[in-house]
């Protein structure tokens, strides 16, 4: 039997056998939104993004660039996503952007979160977020039932 873990343990177990890289306010022009005046120009659009990349395939021996998965990497998934045209929903946005860079083969994991802070004037921002695991690949151990 498969034991069901939830959020916490499965990011805990995650935590143990990762390294978590991050994007944290990624600000990109962007054509979304389903308002009139969301389809008329750009706005403002901030992107959270976490990568979980196993120890194995993220701990450099040589110090270099090669040997871990590259910042760059995320800009331009996000960049290219968002210059296909307008979204209606940031939904849309964090999936596509999730799959995206869970194809990369080293990727097991990944947060992505979608803030629009000009909507409304009395909020800070509006927002979306996600978290997927790869189908296949990285599999949380089960907490151990045994007595400590």
């Amino acid at each position: 039997m498969n034991p069901v873990l939830s959020f916490a343990e499965t990011e805990l177990a995650l935590l143990r056998q990762c390294r978590r890289l991050f994007l944290n306010r990624l600000e990109l022009p962007a054509r979304i939104g389903v308002h009139a005046f969301e389809r008329n120009a750009p706005q403002r659009l901030w992107l959270d993004v976490s990568l979980w990349v196993p120890l194995a395939q993220s701990t450099p021996r040589g110090d270099e660039l090669a040997e871990v998965v590259d910042y760059d990497f995320v800009r331009a998934e996000a960049q290219a996503l968002l210059s296909r045209g307008h979204l209606q929903l940031q939904e849309t946005l964090v999936d596509a952007l999730a799959e995206r860079l869970l194809a990369h083969p080293a990727v097991v994991a990944v947060r992505v979160a979608s803030s629009k802070p000009d909507v409304y004037p009395d909020t800070a921002a509006v927002g979306v977020e996600v978290f997927r695991l790869r189908a296949t690949g990285l599999t949380p151990s089960a907490p151990s039932s045994a007595p400590a």
